[in-house]
């Protein structure tokens, strides 16, 4: 009796993550094993049509090409380290300021936030306007303090580092939240007892509550990292198809985006999308195994 009391408890336990089960492999498998698939085939034109077996082909002609996939895969790259770089400094500037009590902490938190409000398209609309060459008025506070007029969006040069300030600009605050509620948790005796020995405040710093909060950076390094490798909307908005008429702002995202949707080459596209999200995969599992390694 008692064992089939145990098998009923082990039935209704399948039965109860069934639906869960279902949804993952629908929702998630499904796209990405389809992606797998489509990736290894000759699909162009409708993703419906037949299709011919090319094994490794797709991938073979994304990694030889050298003159959109590599640099795009180097935008990426600069667009991510310094984006997130960025934010990470100014974050754990913005954490140490706000980790103390104060009067109108709250309203500081809450206007911290505005930025994470917005919508990446609405940024970009709202950023093409305050850079625009010659209505904008960034270029008319830069003419108070004597600087020529600058393209930003406008210019090959400019519109990376540009993209990365307005990224910088929204993101940041969602790394102070995430330090603040890292520094809230640490215990405060070690910083007290090196106050005691008379240790300065940049050395209390460096050398206790960095080391303490090594654990949360790595976790905001890791979330803010995976999604500023994803980042599409800010890009496509301010620059349009391709990344800008030298496709110099072109990432790994909005290169896909241009394959799949302007050229309909799906699977060079799929080929592309697989190596993207093995490269994001590739970057999770180094940083946890560097902050399991800090950990221990």
């Amino acid at each position: 009796m008692a064992r089939t009391l145990e098998q009923e408890k082990r039935r209704l336990k399948w039965t109860m993550i069934a639906p869960a089960v279902a949804f993952i492999g629908l929702m998630v498998v499904f796209p990405l094993a389809y992606t797998a698939w489509l990736s290894l085939t000759d699909a162009f034109g409708a993703v419906n049509a037949d299709t011919r077996f090319l094994g490794l082909t797709n991938y073979a002609d994304a990694l030889g090409d050298t003159r959109r996939f590599w640099p795009a895969v180097g935008r990426t790259a600069v667009f991510t380290v310094a984006a997130v770089a960025l934010e990470l400094v100014l974050g754990l500037a913005l954490a140490m300021l706000l980790r103390r009590p104060f009067r109108g902490m709250r309203w500081m938190r809450t206007i911290l936030m505005i930025p994470l409000l917005a919508t990446p398209v609405a940024v970009g609309v709202v950023w093409l306007l305050i850079l625009d060459p010659t209505v904008g008025i960034a270029n008319a506070l830069l003419g108070l303090v004597g600087i020529p007029p600058q393209p930003f969006l406008g210019s090959a040069a400019q519109s990376l580092p540009t993209l990365v300030l307005i990224d910088v600009w929204q993101w940041t605050p969602m790394m102070t939240l995430l330090l603040l509620a890292g520094l809230t948790t640490l215990p405060e005796e070690p910083e007290e007892a090196a106050l005691v020995d008379g240790a300065t405040a940049w050395q209390r710093f460096r050398l206790v509550t960095l080391p303490m909060l090594g654990t949360t950076i790595v976790t905001a390094l890791v979330l803010r990292s995976v999604d500023a490798l994803k980042t599409f909307d800010l890009i496509y908005a301010t620059k349009g198809a391709g990344g800008g008429s030298s496709y110099e702002a072109e990432t790994l995202n909005v290169y896909a985006y241009g394959i799949t949707f302007d050229y309909s080459e799906y699977g060079l596209a799929a080929a592309v999308l697989v190596l993207f999200t093995v490269l994001i995969i590739g970057i999770v599992v180094v940083l946890r195994i560097r902050s399991e390694r800090a950990g221990s």
